[in-house]
């Protein structure tokens, strides 16, 4: 297959990272993040495209076909709700095609409102109330009828605070039954000839800021399946989307919310084989795809993780072995990583070592090829490391012991961190 060019914007929003991981890996794909504000994506995506103006911007749309010119780009994967509607509206007039459904299915989805009317009449909708006046029984939930996930959701306990809620909102909201019960997404893939091919069930174990954060796949349900199609249905779909459901009192599915993108936790799909924003890409180039997930039960669990920015050039790397490389008694796969970084910079790794037994005997045991170290250097454990090496000016070393790192920076003044740091010098834009 030719190489494809794909811009993801924005980039760093929650499901930008998400298709990053999805596609970064696919030979046959050049993949471009593109932000407007300075976020995370600049620290994951190789090729990263900065002061793309706001979707708000009147210059929006000539700066991001300025910006798809430029790389030549092929194909945009849109990362957010508003994005997404944002870019549909002016797709006719994009130098590079969506890959999203029609512009009738985003628009409508965009909006819960409109979601709920154009599924009138389906059993699986939730109660919905025109006025407090309408209420039968608190309490209710309220949520803006444009929008995404949990922004603007708030229970309502009474009348008096629905009153109140609605005063002190300025755009239009939806009165809705309570629902409490347990929360599911349904990842979804409907093909070009309009069949759903994909309707996968997760639970929603555990959400912050409207994000899930564990997340398990539960047994296939002809329930959910059947909600699937009737809501493709009705709006018709194409790619990669999903929806949300949630139990009633009477513990029946009731229809949350629509969405006509990749959801953040659809990683837990990748795992068990079904990578949906590939699928997605398949299907735009008019291609038959074959659906075949490995597993059937998966779990996730997600958690912020660090990515650094460290002012610090080095040309040549000084590294321990025991407690650093190998640490009790098992590989440090992040120092192991950050060794082949190196090798594919081009910067010099040296194994500097006061470990007692044959050293390249040893890391064979641990299937580590000595060969991956530009020198090693063992020396008596009586002997000081300081009198075996002479680094350059901008060398690093590293060693699980703040007494070496004390020497070998007294001695040549050059940069000495301790095994706890390497994380900080792993380079995620791969």
């Amino acid at each position: 297959m030719e190489q494809i060019s794909i811009m993801v914007f924005p980039c760093g929003s929650e499901i930008g990272l998400e298709l990053h991981r999805a596609l970064k890996d696919v030979r046959f794909i050049t993949l471009y993040g593109a932000s407007g504000a300075e976020d995370h994506g600049r620290c994951v995506y190789e090729n990263y495209i900065g002061g793309i103006p706001f979707i708000t911007d009147p210059a929006f749309v000539d700066a991001l076909n300025e910006a798809i010119d430029r790389y030549r780009i092929q194909w945009i994967f849109p990362a957010l709700d508003s994005v997404i509607a944002a870019l549909s509206r002016v797709r006719d007039r994009l130098h590079a095609k969506l890959l999203t459904c029609a512009d009738d299915a985003v628009q409508v989805c965009r909006s819960k409102a409109r979601t709920y009317e154009r599924l009138a009449g389906c059993d699986f909708l939730p109660g919905v109330y025109e006025n407090p006046d309408a209420v039968p029984h608190y309490p209710v939930i309220i949520k803006p009828a444009e929008g995404q996930g949990s922004q603007g959701f708030m229970v309502i306990e009474s009348r008096e605070a629905l009153l109140y809620e609605l005063a002190q909102r300025n755009e239009a909201q939806v009165i809705c039954e309570y629902l409490p019960g347990e929360e599911y997404t349904v990842d979804c893939f409907t093909d070009r000839h309009g069949e759903v091919r994909y309707a996968s069930c997760r639970t929603r174990s555990r959400v912050k800021n409207g994000i899930s954060v564990c997340s398990n796949l539960v047994p296939p349900d002809e329930r959910v399946r059947e909600i699937a199609e009737e809501i493709n249905r009705r709006i018709p779909m194409r790619g990669v989307w999903f929806f949300q459901l949630k139990r009633s009192v009477s513990g029946e599915y009731r229809l949350l919310e629509c969405a006509t993108r990749v959801a953040g936790t659809m990683c837990l799909e990748r795992a068990v084989g079904v990578n949906l924003p590939l699928l997605t890409l398949f299907d735009a180039l008019d291609m038959d795809v074959e659906i075949a997930p490995q597993l059937s039960a998966a779990s996730v669990d997600r958690a912020l993780y660090n990515v650094f920015s460290l002012d610090l050039d080095y040309d040549e790397v000084y590294i321990d072995y025991d407690d650093t490389l190998i640490v009790k008694n098992r590989v440090n796969f992040t120092v192991l990583r950050f060794i082949y970084q190196c090798i594919e910079r081009k910067i010099k790794v040296i194994l500097l070592t006061r470990h007692e037994t044959d050293v390249r005997q040893d890391m064979q045991a641990f299937r580590i090829f000595p060969g991956l170290f530009d020198g090693v250097i063992c020396i008596p454990r009586s002997e000081k490391k300081t009198d075996h090496v002479s680094p350059s000016p901008k060398a690093l070393f590293i060693d699980d012991s703040f007494a070496e790192r004390d020497a070998m920076r007294r001695a040549f003044g050059i940069t000495a961190l301790g095994v706890d740091a390497v994380e900080a010098l792993i380079d995620e834009r791969q």
